[in-house]
């Protein structure tokens, strides 16, 4: 269908919250899932610097070193996770020295090489790791591949116009849409279970929300790879250009949620952060929504501080109230689990096999 289509919808809030909560209640019923994760931010360096990002830090300090991050694993298990969210700054390498220092001194000569022995180190102690280390190339994503449950890359937008001058990615050579589309087809084209999706209220038009849905479904209906699509409602940060600029509106963010679920196929999931939108978890799900990603019962959401994840007895409870099941999911949905190594498969197969709601 054409964009002009969707912008239509628009037009008829009914009509379009109608099909958006009929195809999620067809495909998924009333579950609806998250993953239970320990955030890891391997580095807060990064070569971009986007105008609402609080993440970011010239800080050589902030590098995750590896007897840190193994006692953190260890309390990963004790508190029943499943999943590790590496999270970091993209290609810190190519701007900061100390960054190349830090990493010669690991004994690695990349960013990609270093979070691959991350990822190994997860796998062995049986925990599913899920990558996102922004922009990567075909070898650094096929280096990654078997030892990742699944990886992410957030397109943001498919426009262009928000690298311009005063936009918000003037200064993120990184988030050029032509290098990140890139990254999400070579994941497809390698078969990499792959989570993306879209950044709502940082400048965009309503024409580039769609256009930037579009452009993922063009990519997954060529690779089939794309596990769920995200979608992400900006949160001002203090002590950053954007700290203040309004969020989206909640009609806003509803109508992007329905317009997505009207976009993608069936199998592909619907995410909200629950954090970012504790008032309306019902709203968006009853608008299409049916899946709250990875919720930490052990660390902070790095990239959102201010915001605190739920509990899970609260977001089950609010969720009965509304005749909705919370149950629990791994990072890569069991569709998917055949384009792992044996080795992760092995691993899910030990241990994991209650955490595979699908079908409902």
């Amino acid at each position: 269908m054409k964009k002009d289509y969707f912008l239509s919808l628009l037009d008829n809030e009914d009509e379009l919250v109608y099909l958006a909560n009929k195809r999620r209640n067809e495909a998924y019923s009333n579950i609806i899932t998250f993953s239970r994760n320990i955030f890891i931010p391997v580095t807060h360096q990064c070569r971009n610097l986007c105008a609402y990002c609080g993440f970011v830090s010239e800080d050589p300090k902030t590098w995750m070193k590896i007897e840190n991050y193994k006692n953190l694993l260890n309390k990963a298990k004790q508190f029943s996770c499943s999943e590790v969210l590496l999270t970091l700054g993209e290609r810190p390498e190519e701007k900061y020295e100390s960054a190349r220092k830090f990493l010669e001194n690991q004994g690695f000569s990349s960013t990609a090489e270093y979070v691959n022995h991350l990822c190994d180190v997860a796998l062995n102690h049986n925990l599913l790791p899920h990558s996102n280390l922004g922009v990567l190339s075909y070898d650094e994503l096929l280096l990654l591949k078997d030892s990742n449950a699944s990886m992410g890359l957030m397109l943001e937008s498919a426009s262009t116009r928000l690298m311009d001058e005063g936009e918000a990615h003037f200064h993120s050579p990184g988030k050029n849409p032509k290098l990140r589309i890139e990254t999400i087809e070579n994941a497809g084209k390698l078969k990499i279970p792959f989570t993306t999706g879209i950044l709502i209220g940082i400048g965009e038009t309503w024409k580039e929300r769609i256009e930037s849905l579009l452009v993922l479904k063009e990519i997954n209906d060529k690779y089939n790879h794309i596990q769920e699509v995200i979608i992400q409602n900006f949160n001002p940060q203090p002590n950053t250009p954007m700290a203040d600029i309004s969020p989206p509106s909640i009609q806003t963010m509803l109508d992007t949620i329905a317009i997505a679920r009207a976009i993608f196929p069936p199998e592909i999931n619907i995410q909200v952060p629950p954090n970012l939108n504790k008032d309306r978890i019902i709203m968006a799900i009853r608008h299409g929504a049916n899946d709250l990603g990875g919720i930490s019962p052990l660390t902070i959401d790095y990239i959102n501080p201010n915001m605190n994840w739920q509990e899970d007895k609260e977001l089950r409870d609010e969720l009965l109230t509304n005749n909705f099941k919370l149950k629990e999911r791994l990072p890569v949905y069991p569709q998917y689990e055949k384009y792992l190594s044996d080795k992760i498969r092995g691993i899910i197969e030990e241990n994991y096999k209650n955490e595979r709601p699908f079908p409902p």
